[in-house]
C-alpha cells in the first residue's frame, strides 16, 4: 500500500471516528457506547476499520421510527398529489369527481361497477369494455364516473369525456394533429366516451368519430360508453357510417342497460323537500 493511499484510509477513519460528548437526552451505556435515553438503543457503533477499533455514529431505534413515518408521510404527500394531477387531467368536468361509489346507493349497478373496478387488472387484460344504455338520467354517467373516480384514486390515469369536447378540440388541428391527439388516449388505461349519440353527424364528425373508435380498438385498451341509444338502434344503424361505428363499438363493449330510475328526478324532488324545510313551506 502507498503512502498517499494509507494517509488517505487514516484520514477517512478519523473523519468517521465519533469520540463526541454525551448530549441531552442521551447517556453512556456500560459498552462505553452513547445511547438514547428514550428507546435505549445506541446511538454509537463500535466497527474495525484498517485493523483499527472505531467508534462510528449510528441510528437508534426511535429515530428509526421518525425516519421511516417520515418517508411514509412524503410518500402519501406524492401519492395524493399524482392523483390530483390525473383527476385533473382525466377528468375536466369538477361535478363528476363528487360522483362516487360511497355516496351511491347500493344497487345492482352500483355493484357491477363495483366488480368491474375490483377486478381491474382481468378487466384490462382482456381488454373487457361496457356499452351503458339506458334513458335519459337513467345514471350511466353517474356509474361511469365511479368507475373512473375509484381507478383514479388507485392512480390509474382514466379520461372520461366526450365526442363534442374530443371534435372541439379536433376543430383546429391539422390531419398529422388530430392522429397525434387520437393517438395520445392511449395514454389512459381506460377512456369513457360519454353521451355517445349527443355529437354532430356531419361525415367529417362520423369519420373522426370512428377514428377514435378504431384508434382504441387497435391499441387493445378497454372502453366505456354510455349512450342514450337502444341496442337495437345501434344494431340496425340507418346509414353505412354509423355502422361502422357501432359495430366496432358492439365489438369492443359488453352491452348493459341501466335501468335504474331517473336520478335526476329524484335529486330534484331531494332539493323541493330541502328547500320546503329550510322555509318551512
Amino acid at each position: 500500500m502507498s503512502e498517499k493511499v494509507g494517509d488517505f484510509i487514516d484520514s477517512f477513519i478519523s473523519k468517521m471516528n465519533d469520540r463526541r460528548e454525551v448530549k441531552e437526552n442521551e447517556y453512556l451505556g456500560e459498552n462505553g457506547l452513547i445511547h438514547c435515553n428514550k428507546c435505549h438503543t445506541p446511538l454509537q457503533c463500535r466497527i474495525s476499520l484498517n485493523g483499527k477499533d472505531t467508534i462510528v455514529s449510528c441510528i437508534c431505534k426511535c429515530r428509526q421510527g421518525e425516519m421511516e413515518r417520515e418517508k411514509k408521510r412524503q410518500e402519501e404527500e406524492e401519492r395524493l398529489r399524482r392523483i390530483q394531477k390525473l383527476k385533473a387531467n382525466g377528468i375536466q368536468e369538477k361535478h363528476l369527481l363528487e360522483w362516487r361509489f360511497d355516496v351511491a346507493e347500493n344497487s345492482k349497478d352500483i355493484q357491477i361497477g363495483k366488480r368491474y373496478v375490483k377486478n381491474w387488472k382481468k378487466v384490462r387484460g382482456d381488454n373487457l369494455g361496457l356499452l351503458l344504455w339506458g334513458e335519459v338520467g337513467s345514471g350511466k354517467s353517474f356509474l361511469a364516473a365511479c368507475i373512473a373516480n375509484a381507478l383514479l384514486e388507485q392512480g390509474i390515469p382514466v379520461l372520461m369525456t366526450n365526442f363534442s369536447k374530443i371534435l372541439n378540440q379536433m376543430g383546429a388541428m391539422y390531419s398529422e394533429e388530430r392522429y397525434q391527439y387520437i393517438a395520445s388516449f392511449s395514454n389512459f388505461p381506460l377512456l369513457i366516451i360519454d353521451d355517445l349519440g349527443i355529437e354532430r353527424s356531419t361525415e367529417y364528425a362520423l369519420e373522426q368519430v370512428y377514428a377514435v373508435i378504431d384508434e382504441r380498438y387497435k391499441s387493445g385498451l378497454p372502453l366505456i360508453i354510455t349512450t342514450n341509444l337502444t341496442i337495437a338502434e345501434m344494431r340496425n344503424p340507418s346509414d353505412v357510417p354509423h355502422a361502422r361505428i357501432y359495430s366496432r363499438i358492439l365489438e369492443m363493449c359488453t352491452p348493459l342497460n341501466i335501468s335504474g330510475g331517473d336520478r335526476r328526478k329524484g335529486i330534484s324532488r331531494s332539493k323541493t323537500d330541502t328547500i320546503k324545510e329550510v322555509l318551512e313551506l
